[in-house]
């Protein structure tokens, strides 16, 4: 029951607080009471959380906001089926998808050799692919990682930058290494980075490269152009799968045309090949980032209400 309710019943209490229900906990005995819709979606909600248990998954804060969403949406009948995929796990913390869409990405990077990951930050495109990658190179499917992004920020240029050539690309690269930290041992990740089995660069250093027995992720692909793109892609080699990332709404080039948004009207149809569209709800949030966007929302309308009623006071 505690792995079930929480330490002091919380993630009950995120239930509770999520339908139009009083919860009551005798024993081993739940009873919910409230309308007859909203207590049938707690018995669902509380139905996968027995079966995510079953499976061996511990409950936190994340899964059971995760799964309340699904319910609520009515995303998926079974969303235990979607939080107990695991993309990889690092000292007992495995990195889980957390939406329909989010699953849909990681079932397509199984499946496919090229695939796109396209959607707003926050959703995990570059997070999951990743924890894939890493996950990939444990198993022995690939024998090295190689994660690289454009080196294109909005109004920086490189070459403003003070410092070496290292110095100057370490800005755009570091979020990559900080997502690596969170899947391996730093001693490990430095062995491995020393020995060219993970590597992390600039796009402009794949230039005529064929990467064989790899997994490739490219991010921040909204920065590249045309050219670049076509390039990244004919570096794959054999034995190898290549992610690629980007939010198209944030384009940092300024004159140029999006070799992420050109992609999308090449490549439909060939074999291999997957894009995956990511939306606003599989941006994963704590609790408290949901609460503060729905209070600035509530703001902003009551503020738009206001101004429209001084609006029609002025005109009358």
């Amino acid at each position: 029951m505690v792995s079930l309710l929480g330490t002091q019943d919380e993630l009950l209490r995120l239930v509770e607080q999520s339908f139009d229900v009083d919860i009551l906990v005798r024993g081993n005995e739940i009873s919910v009471s409230g309308p007859e819709a909203e207590t049938r979606k707690v018995q669902h909600v509380l139905d996968e959380f027995v079966k995510l248990l079953d499976q061996g998954h511990g409950l936190d804060e994340a899964g059971v906001t995760a799964t309340i969403q699904m319910v609520q949406r009515s995303d998926h009948p079974h969303p235990s089926e979607i939080l107990g995929d695991e993309a990889h796990s690092h000292r007992g913390r495995a990195i889980r998808p957390k939406s329909v869409g989010q699953k849909r990405y990681l079932d397509a990077i199984r499946e496919n050799t090229v695939i796109f990951g396209i959607g707003p930050a926050g959703t995990g495109k570059t997070y999951l692919a990743m924890a894939m990658a890493v996950d990939a190179l444990r198993r022995k499917d690939v024998n090295r990682i190689i994660l690289t992004r454009p080196a294109v920020e909005a109004g920086e240029r490189l070459g403003f930058l003070p410092g070496t050539l290292y110095e100057k690309i370490d800005p755009y690269l570091k979020p990559l290494f900080d997502a690596l930290h969170d899947m391996m041992d730093a001693e490990q990740l430095t062995t491995l980075a020393d020995r060219g089995v993970i590597e992390v660069a600039p796009l402009a250093f794949m230039r005529g490269r064929t990467l064989n027995d790899s997994f490739i992720v490219l991010d921040e692909a909204q920065n590249t152009t045309p050219e670049q793109m076509k390039m990244f892609l004919t570096r794959l080699g054999f034995g190898s799968k290549a992610v690629v990332t980007g939010d198209i709404t944030q384009v940092d080039l300024p004159g140029h045309k999006s070799g992420l948004r050109v992609v999308r009207d090449i490549l439909p149809g060939v074999e291999g090949v997957s894009f995956i569209e990511l939306t606003g709800e599989d941006v994963v949030r704590h609790r408290i980032v949901q609460d503060i966007v729905e209070a600035y929302d509530r703001f902003d309308a009551a503020r738009a209400q206001d101004q429209e009623e001084t609006g029609q006071n002025d005109g009358g």
